[in-house]
């Protein structure tokens, strides 16, 4: 059996983006899958727009993903290897160097140009099914600009059979080059490796996904926001592929032993920011406590980290980045100082103010007479009087406001436990 070799080839031109991630995610899965070798590939030949910047970007954002490659190339370092197999081409007639004019600047310029054999190229797409293209439509096609600057389909297929690889697994968007790719691989000797093209991402109008869109942002951009980055690969992973079960929450170990190029669809996926959130809240739920209260106290203020409030803080976000949010928008700061509250917000419905007034100085004499000052013990007391009331809300509704200030906020028994018996008192006097 031959070793199973997969690739993923960014180019360095501009950030990485989330979408990159599912390819290189599926060519990572099945190489560990089938205890192959997965190569990163840096398609730098472009001088102009590569930078340095950028490839230091996507290593950063592999290594945030924990998605180790076996070995790593660059293309600007491997001139030697494409000049040899330009001049092998050369030489057997395959290729030919062409005077090519320049419209801009109105001189001319020498090109490599593939002699194209003008036949059907027919090959077997894992997920597509059985392709067939006419290659006479691509007539004779340049390959490099000269000896020392090949082109990005020529480099592919030179890479692919000098790396030995078995698999190219990628999105829609490349079948059009695939042809021409399987020309100049038959050209140099290449034994033909098996495609698997993913389905096109789509937004939420079912439009091709793009850079443009707000929904695909430079892909770090999601560790700053505070999402988990195995929900992240798990939410990707799920866009264009299904495991044929009902799970939908998985370890990057978990999709290694069941991913299968049997199970990526032909039909587009849509990405949905919802699905990604309750993804990244469902892996937060698997972590130890001890991690879990590390990373939140990591998103506070430090006057703000008090243990009391972890549960309300993760019954309310769905990633870390929620809890900056929270705190810009001063939902936690009743925790921690008094709130400014207004009487007419301390009014339940068409409740008069004496009998509003009145329920805060029950509730304030009921919670005087509570020795251990637990969420149960608060609950009970002050479930007890609302219950013997027309309406539950004329004591709860104000009591709660009187201790956040907020329209929505946490019930009072909770806020009441987390700031304590004096504090508590002294805001319900405050109301009255």
């Amino acid at each position: 059996m031959e070793k199973i070799v997969t690739r993923f080839a960014p180019s360095p031109t501009g950030k990485f983006h989330v979408g990159g991630i599912r390819s290189a995610l599926y060519n990572y899965l099945y190489a560990k899958k089938n205890g192959g070798k997965f190569i990163l590939r840096c398609e730098d030949t472009d001088v102009t727009r590569s930078k340095k910047e950028y490839e230091d970007y996507f290593l950063a954002v592999f290594k945030w993903l924990g998605l180790n490659y076996d070995e790593y190339f660059r293309q600007s370092e491997r001139t030697e290897i494409y000049k040899k197999y330009l001049n092998k081409l050369i030489g057997e007639g395959k290729a030919y160097i062409s005077k090519e004019e320049i419209r801009k600047e109105g001189d001319r310029s020498e090109v490599i140009r593939f002699k194209n054999p003008n036949k059907i190229i027919n090959f077997h797409d894992e997920v597509l099914g059985d392709l067939s293209f006419d290659t006479t439509e691509s007539k004779d096609f340049i390959i490099a600009r000269d000896l020392e600057n090949p082109l990005f389909n020529f480099t592919n297929a030179v890479d692919d059979f000098e790396m030995g690889v078995t698999h190219i697994i990628r999105g829609q968007e490349h079948v059009s080059n695939t042809p021409r790719q399987i020309l100049i691989g038959e050209a140099i000797g290449a034994p033909r490796p098996i495609y698997a093209h993913g389905s096109i991402i789509l937004n939420e109008k079912r439009a091709k996904l793009s850079k443009r869109d707000l929904l695909v942002c430079p892909a770090l951009e999601y560790k700053d926001n505070g999402y988990l980055p195995e929900a992240l690969l798990n939410f990707l992973s799920l866009l264009g592929w299904n495991p044929g079960t009902e799970q939908e929450i998985f370890s990057l170990k978990e999709l290694i032993d069941v991913f299968s190029l049997e199970r990526m669809q032909k039909q587009g996926a849509i990405f949905n920011p919802e699905k990604l959130d309750w993804i990244n809240k469902e892996h937060i739920k698997k972590l130890s406590p001890e991690k879990i209260e590390k990373n939140i106290f990591e998103w506070l203020p430090e006057e703000y980290r008090n243990p009391k409030i972890i549960p309300i803080i993760l019954e309310r976000i769905s990633k870390w980045g929620d809890i900056k949010e929270m705190v810009a928008k001063g939902e936690l700061d009743f925790f921690f100082k008094a709130p400014v509250v207004l009487k007419e917000k301390l009014i339940y419905k068409n409740s008069s103010p004496e009998k509003i007034a009145n329920n805060l100085k029950l509730a304030t004499r009921a919670l005087e007479a509570v020795d251990n000052f637990t969420e149960e013990n608060i609950k009970s007391v002050l479930m007890s009087l609302a219950d013997n009331l027309d309406n539950r809300g004329e004591l709860l509704h104000p009591v709660r406001f009187a201790l956040s200030g907020l329209d929505k906020s946490p019930d009072p028994f909770t806020i009441a436990s987390i700031i304590g018996k004096n504090e508590t008192l002294s805001r319900l006097q405050k109301a009255i």
